[in-house]
């Protein structure tokens, strides 16, 4: 089974472009793909689970969901979270370019994911220091590293230190979109295994167009000298054990 563990309802661009479900099942069936993990962002955490909510219950069977984590200047956005995981979302995800990774801001979200049994799906945009603290913080909240640290990221040693970060700390996990560099993902399956490193597009992308997209992102890891029991693992056997699929 392949599961993309990174796809946008409201894909967080300056321009806020939506993706509809439609679009994103569309896509999965040209390329492939059984199932995909849907979030929005670019907009309040209330109204990201109004979006996952009705994408789901148009695709049950192909599309899960996970809650946008934001802070909401007006009241505390934790039992919006929370509700949200009673009734069936699988994750969150917190997004540095539109919330503080300060502790005081962050920290109630992962201690929450940690008594819920849920993963964060944590783009951090290169900070290395953040995510070491919430994984040592908080050792029971399994903690997915958006973009392999950094997104379209061309230092590989920023990379590197990622990988060593999660082989240090076994409640981290490596999503690769937006990796530009594949032997990057390469080297993540053999310094930590294949379980720890996830499948996603960050999509959809229109270029060259969404399902065009999709399928160069399952290139970049077929591509790979991964054995077929890795190559599996990656896309969709470590995302799929980790929410008990």
């Amino acid at each position: 089974m392949i599961i993309d563990s990174h796809v946008h309802l409201k894909h967080g661009d300056t321009l806020r472009t939506e993706y509809s479900a439609k679009t994103i099942v569309r896509t999965m069936d040209e390329v492939g793909i059984d199932k995909s993990i849907v979030f929005a962002m670019s907009t309040t955490t209330c109204h990201s689970i109004e979006m996952a909510q009705a994408a789901v219950e148009q695709f049950p069977d192909r599309l899960i969901p996970y809650v946008y984590a934001l802070p909401n200047y007006e009241r505390p956005v934790l039992e919006e979270i929370e509700g949200a995981l009673s009734v069936g979302f699988q994750g969150i995800k917190i997004h540095i370019g539109e919330c503080s990774l300060a502790e005081y801001v962050v920290d109630p979200i992962i201690e929450l994911a940690e008594q819920r049994g849920v993963p964060c799906l944590i783009d951090c945009a290169g900070r290395h220091d953040a995510i070491e603290r919430m994984a040592k913080t908080f050792p029971g909240t399994k903690i997915i590293i958006a973009h392999m640290g950094k997104y379209l990221c061309t230092d590989e040693s920023l990379i590197n230190r990622f990988i060593a970060l999660t082989k240090a700390q076994d409640n981290l996990f490596l999503d690769i979109s937006g990796v530009v560099i594949p032997w990057n993902i390469q080297e993540a399956v053999h310094q930590l295994g294949a379980d720890r490193v996830i499948f996603g597009t960050d999509g959809p992308h229109e270029a060259p167009d969404t399902v065009g997209y999709a399928r160069m992102e399952l290139k970049k890891v077929r591509m790979l000298d991964l054995s077929p029991a890795d190559e599996r693992a990656v896309l969709g056997g470590a995302i799929a054990r980790l929410l008990g699929i």
